[in-house]
């Protein structure tokens, strides 16, 4: 798998060419224009089995039937909500059968929409520890990399803690929570099993790995964080891996897969058992890249 990146900066990752200086963040109007971008239209399709995408183009939001009600992963921009609705409704499913609402990482793009979304199906929110903290305060936690860009949203109040490692029982649908801190001090990758027939595949929600922060963090300053970013590189490399979807679909080259579908039903096109092996490399060389900048700029 070939992970693409584009020389911007947006609120939510940090897309850069390999061995590119950053420009110095400016994340108004880059936000501005990347949330109208992200937030495009998208028909909802069905991914693998019983996993669905219901989310923008953008903006990944994973639908998931559990047989004995549905879990969201991810409710995107706080303008993300109507159109999740609706996707779930074009499938012939009801908002109110939301029974679950998990979140990757805390930030407006993917967090925004979850009040929203919790008012109008009386959902569960679950997130991990650290998560739950940063979207109870709207996105406003002092300990996120990106604190400072002013990207906040609705705060979220009710939201259950799930243990890292924890397994999740929903109808027919085990869903792990692996914690994978560095894009955000509550980063989480989400992995359950989807089948078709006899056929079962291990899908992955793997969380951003882009190390972006704002103006005045600096990784290097906080070893054992970036030590924490490394361990979450690692363990999502070392995840069993057929499908893997990430919070921005360009990411994973989500979109380049789906393109290359023979049919809606053509799984082979999707499946890469290296893919998360390769998103963990490409954050690991980012990663690199990212503390290399700051001991030049502090020459």
């Amino acid at each position: 798998m070939t992970i693409r990146r584009w020389p911007i900066i947006l609120a939510g990752c940090l897309l850069a060419l390999p061995g590119a200086r950053a420009a110095e963040p400016s994340p108004a109007p880059s936000f501005s224009k990347a949330r109208v971008e992200w937030n495009a239209p998208q028909e909802p399709f069905r991914i693998y089995g019983n996993t669905w995408y219901v989310g923008p183009h953008g903006l990944s939001a994973i639908l998931v039937d559990t047989g004995k009600g549905l879990a969201l992963f991810d409710g995107d921009l706080p303008e993300s909500a109507a159109q999740i609705e609706a996707h779930v409704r074009k499938l012939g499913l009801r908002v109110r059968d939301i029974k679950w609402i998990l979140n990757s990482h805390a930030h407006a793009d993917h967090a925004g929409g979850i009040a929203a979304l919790q008012r109008a199906s009386g959902a569960q929110v679950l997130a991990s520890t650290e998560g739950a903290h940063e979207m109870k305060s709207g996105g406003a936690d002092p300990a996120d990399p990106q604190y400072g860009f002013g990207l906040t949203y609705t705060p979220v109040q009710q939201v259950r803690v799930v243990r890292d490692g924890e397994v999740l029982q929903l109808g027919n649908v085990a869903v792990t929570a692996h914690y994978t801190p560095g894009h955000t001090p509550g980063s989480t990758s989400w992995t359950w099993t989807s089948c078709e027939g006899a056929r079962c595949l291990h899908m992955v929600y793997a969380d951003s790995l882009t190390a972006l922060a704002a103006p005045g963090y600096r990784f290097g300053d906080h070893p054992r964080y970036v030590a924490a970013f490394r361990r979450s590189i690692a363990r999502i490399a070392a995840l069993p891996c057929d499908i893997l979807m990430t919070p921005h679909p360009g990411a994973s080259d989500f979109w380049e897969r789906v393109a290359r579908r023979t049919s809606p039903d053509d799984a082979a096109a999707l499946i890469d058992a290296g893919a998360c092996r390769a998103y963990a490399a490409a954050a690991a060389r980012a990663l690199d890249a990212q503390l290399a900048r700051e001991r030049d700029a502090a020459k």
